[in-house]
């Protein structure tokens, strides 16, 4: 008997799991859940991060034209509105946005713990603005004590879900390589016993992917996908180092190693209709830094055609996985 999950049994197994976390993602019945549902009707954003240099109106206008459905606003340090400033910018931004039909269902943030001073303004004018869903900042791991660490982590995220509930706002944690929740095991811990209202996870495959091999991606998703709030979308492969070392770097989609195809046919399983963000966060030599930023106003067609190019066949794949649900 093979050690590892058939793709059926681990689409059956993530179904199953989403059905009994009906809390998390769904309140239909299973009968219903077995059903096909249609496509996908969520929201699929442009990281705002990738074009740095357009003001809120000429950012809705590229991703409009790129064929985003949505915004995944930057509101921090050097974002497209600035975390001091949210409560004069960030209304203007989501009204510039939204003249031209696109959406704001979530803002992308450094926010860490409820006493920053710009955690309640955010929130606040969040709710305003009928913004439901936040990505928080990372907390980082310093290697003396990684218990006590992800304590001191969890102690502070505890504050701040407990403030983004006071205004009814939902924190998805981002697993990214080298912080805390990277491994998704250490923050589950202390997303579990959280309001699911108000606090689950912002997944990307991407960096699961890369921490967790061959097979940790199924294990992961299987442990996120009924408290999923928001999609991270990238793909990746592997460069080896002089030194032998292996060493992950972002790349357009369908070129890496991410094993989108399962991993969204189990998304459209659960019934999963949340925020999908798409991160270009790869090097176009001449046109965006290893981040994916473009380097000047003139590179940004560029920048934008590889994110069209990157969303038409992400879109392909949704697709086909919400049909055959």
């Amino acid at each position: 008997m093979s050690k590892h999950f058939s793709r059926r049994e681990f689409l059956q197994v993530s179904s199953a799991t989403a059905i009994a976390g009906a809390a998390g993602l769904s309140s239909l019945p299973a009968a219903a859940q077995s059903q096909v549902r249609g496509p996908f009707r969520g929201t699929l954003c442009l990281f705002s991060k990738a074009v740095p240099q357009l003001d809120w109106s000429e950012l809705a206008q590229a991703a409009k034209e790129a064929g985003f459905g949505g915004v995944d606003l930057t509101v921090r340090r050097e974002g497209h509105v600035l975390p001091e400033r949210v409560e004069t910018d960030l209304p203007k931004a989501v009204a510039a946005i939204r003249a031209e039909g696109l959406d704001v269902p979530m803002i992308t943030t450094e926010l860490v713990e409820a006493d920053d001073p710009t955690a309640e303004p955010i929130l606040r004018t969040a709710k305003q603005l009928s913004i439901p869903c936040l990505k928080p900042g990372y907390y980082h791991y310093q290697l003396v004590d990684v218990w006590k660490e992800r304590d001191e982590a969890g102690r502070r995220f505890r504050g701040l879900v407990e403030l983004a509930g006071k205004y009814e706002r939902q924190v998805g944690y981002h697993d990214h390589g080298h912080y805390i929740g990277a491994p998704i095991w250490d923050m589950a811990q202390v997303i579990e016993p959280l309001d699911p209202r108000y606090c689950g996870f912002y997944f990307d495959l991407g960096h699961c992917t890369t921490d967790g091999g061959e097979s940790g991606w199924e294990i992961a998703t299987n442990l996120v996908i009924r408290r999923l709030k928001m999609v991270a979308v990238k793909d990746f492969t592997w460069i080896k180092l002089p030194s032998g070392r292996l060493e992950s770097r972002i790349c357009p989609l369908g070129q890496g190693f991410v094993p989108w195809r399962e991993f969204l046919q189990a998304l459209a399983k659960s019934d999963f209709h949340g925020p999908i963000s798409l991160h270009e966060e790869y090097e176009i030599p001449g046109v965006a830094d290893e981040q994916g930023r473009s380097l000047s106003r003139q590179a940004i067609p560029q920048v934008m055609a590889a994110a069209k190019q990157n969303l038409d066949y992400f879109r392909s794949l949704l697709r086909e996985a919400y049909v055959k649900a």
